[in-house]
């Protein structure tokens, strides 16, 4: 990334800045705008996240802010309730009382001496979700916004949830949240209140992912804040934004499709990381995007940005397996609508072990079985890959060796896809209750096998994730699993494989039981989202800038940060285990003199094939210094279950000093809903 010193504008920063609230609630801002903005007011854009602008985003938010606040805007950065140095307690995603608050802050942002009385959002993750909610709630001076990394859909396509399975990222997030939300605020800014505000926050948070389990089918929970329940709510132009090592690319094709407001999409290679930060690379000149997206509408500049395709994604070629890989090769392509004209649906029979060619189906009505053993999916990577430490899926074969795989024939031209493969299935299980993990590989000639892409889905929800039904051992379902959309290009001399297992632990937490598939071929295929490889590209989209930002905080790194990610099996009790740890070390910021202090440690367990000897673990340590202040938090939260119960065990202990001063547990039982 390029770091720009010299903008169009000068910057002036305001470090903190309290945003009153009608309930007498203050929320800390973090504000950069043109040092002439109170003569000369400008459009603000605002990114409403709880994570901690003093220090967890400080260095990222300095890249970004001042850069937006030197090209004409005032950019405000502020932690929701009950994070940071902001009042109160943070008690769940996306509560009524957050939307509140964002529609409050824009407002008074609004009715600032230095802003025109128009506004934008913008946010990655958290951030992208709610600018979604708040654009449908329509607030009066939000003309537009930016979501990148989120979802119109809480339940079927979020970090909780995958095709109606547990996901194993859930338990990973909830923990995240978990030790967020027991740090406390800056003495440095809140004064001698810190102390009450943080026993207020570890005695208040509660365990979030108790409140996630007890919600295991779609309802009234999820559906608060899923824009998906109705897209004409939201009346401002969308531009959504992911990658295709993220979790949340299918969001991007629904709200371009749904939507009926001005949009557009991008979809690059990168995981979950703002563009002009992507990894895998090319990163690209993400910001100008932004600016050029907010000039037009909060300036009005005619700039043609609606001129562009609405679709710009990153047309991925083959690449061998890979936890991680610095760039992805490939090119931009542009659609000029979703769907594209561009793409066809082809429909492949399934015969024993091979994917037929376009339009053929099974000649006989050949069944074949597969009952998965618990360690396939130890090298699927995480749901949502972040990229730290290497978390993308790595060589497909010894998933392989534990399902059921069709290959097609070897390619002798160029396949590119673009969109959501699908796996239409007739199957009998043994057991009431059952999922299916679908793989779409890439296969070289030498056999190495590249996951391109995957969906799942919890059998019991075959008719919609609303009313789940057990299953009739014997009795025959069809269903349809949807894969994530991806854009791939499958060179001459490989082949296509599709892999389908009953477990797909730890990406998704297994079934009660272990459960046989029989899989009826004559009435089962696989459909493939077809991109002409040349189609279209006479208009390829504008080549983006180089990535650019401002000068970023300086730091000092006072201990390196360590990076794991093992797959360890014992061939004496038959124990297998990842473990993974993620720590950032510490770090001080050297315009406050904090000192932060990160770790993560992860272990997701199972012996031989006991479905109920699965556990996940999750362990964190942060902490903050500043001369003689010194505190810390320690939390772990442990992940068990029965064939009919999650048992969820948590620990927090809060340290001021050498002394503990908090210690709080979590023991409960919450019944298994038919996953």
């Amino acid at each position: 990334m390029h770091e720009v010193t010299s903008f169009p504008h000068d910057v002036r920063e305001d470090h903190h800045v309290w945003i009153p609230l009608s309930d007498g609630t203050r929320l800390g801002a973090r504000i950069w705008r043109p040092v002439d903005s109170d003569e000369n007011p400008v459009p603000s854009v605002l990114e409403f996240i709880p994570y901690r602008k003093g220090d967890f985003t400080a260095v990222r938010d300095s890249i970004h802010h001042p850069y937006l606040a030197g090209h004409g805007y005032a950019a405000v950065r502020v932690d929701l309730r009950g994070s940071g140095e902001s009042d109160g307690v943070l008690t769940g995603e996306y509560l009524e009382q957050e939307l509140q608050d964002a529609e409050e802050v824009l407002a008074w942002i609004a009715d600032q001496d230095w802003c025109t009385g128009r506004t934008g959002m913008m946010g990655i993750s958290w951030g992208g979700f709610n600018a979604l909610q708040v654009a449908a709630r329509r607030p009066e001076s939000l003309g537009a916004i930016v979501s990148v990394c989120s979802s119109d859909d809480r339940y079927a396509d979020d970090v909780h949830y995958m095709g109606g399975c547990l996901l194993g990222d859930n338990l990973s997030w909830a923990s995240t949240m978990f030790a967020y939300n027991s740090c406390p605020p800056d003495p440095a800014i809140v004064g001698e209140d810190w102390r009450r505000m943080w026993h207020e926050r570890l005695h208040g948070s509660g365990l979030w992912l108790q409140d996630w389990l007890e919600h295991q089918r779609r309802d009234e929970f999820w559906r608060h804040a899923s824009v998906c329940e109705n897209y004409a709510d939201v009346a401002c132009p969308v531009l959504a934004v992911s990658g295709w090592a993220d979790g949340y690319s299918n969001a991007v094709f629904r709200m371009l499709a749904e939507l009926d407001v001005p949009r557009k999409g991008l979809i690059g290679p990168w995981s979950h990381k703002y563009p002009h930060l992507g990894q895998p690379g090319p990163a690209i000149g993400f910001l100008q995007e932004m600016v050029r997206w907010w000039d037009h509408f909060l300036k009005d500049v005619d700039n043609g940005v609606l001129d562009e395709p609405m679709l710009r994604t990153w047309m991925q070629d083959s690449v061998p397996p890979s936890t991680a890989y610095e760039e992805r090769p490939g090119r931009w392509v542009g659609e000029p609508s979703w769907p594209s004209p561009h793409v066809t649906s082809a429909r492949y029979g399934l015969a024993p072990h091979r994917i037929l060619p376009a339009g053929e189906n099974s000649e006989t009505d050949e069944a074949l079985h597969v009952e998965s053993p618990l360690s396939v999916g130890q090298f699927a990577g995480k749901w949502c890959s972040y990229n730290a430490p290497p978390d993308l899926p790595y060589d497909q074969r010894e998933e392989d060796g534990g399902s059921l795989v069709f290959d097609s024939d070897v390619l002798t031209e160029r396949c590119e896809i673009l969109g959501s493969p699908a796996v239409h299935l007739e199957f009998t299980v043994d057991r009431p209750v059952a999922m299916v993990a679908a793989r779409l590989s890439d296969v070289a000639p030498d056999g190495r096998a590249t996951r391109v892409t995957y969906g799942l889905l919890n059998l019991t929800h075959r008719d919609g994730h609303d009313t789940p039904e057990r299953l009739e051992p014997g009795e025959r379902y069809r269903v349809t699993v949807h894969l994530n959309g991806v854009a791939q290009a499958f060179p001459p001399g490989h082949r296509i494989r599709l892999s389908l297992s009953t477990s797909y632990w730890p990406l998704a937490w297994p079934p009660p039981e272990s459960a046989r598939l029989t899989v009826f071929l004559a009435s089962s295929a696989l459909t493939l989202p077809l991109r002409d490889a040349g189609e279209g590209d006479d208009v390829a989209p504008r080549p983006f800038d180089e990535p650019e930002g401002a000068v970023p905080l300086p730091t000092t790194v006072l201990r390196p940060g360590e990076q794991k990610w093992n797959v360890v099996r014992d061939l004496i009790d038959y124990h297998s285990a990842l473990e993974v740890v993620k720590d950032s070390g510490t770090e001080r910021m050297d315009d406050t003199g904090l000192e932060v202090t990160k770790r993560a440690e992860e272990r997701y367990s199972s012996q031989r094939d006991d479905f109920t000897s699965v556990r996940g673990e999750v362990a964190w340590t942060i902490g903050f210094t500043r001369d003689d202040w010194r505190v810390r938090t320690e939390t772990r939260t442990v992940l068990t279950s029965t064939r009919t119960e999650f048992l969820l065990h948590a620990e927090l202990d809060a340290y001021e000093g050498g002394e503990r001063v908090v210690s709080l547990n979590w023991n409960t039982a919450i019944p298994r809903d038919l996953v």
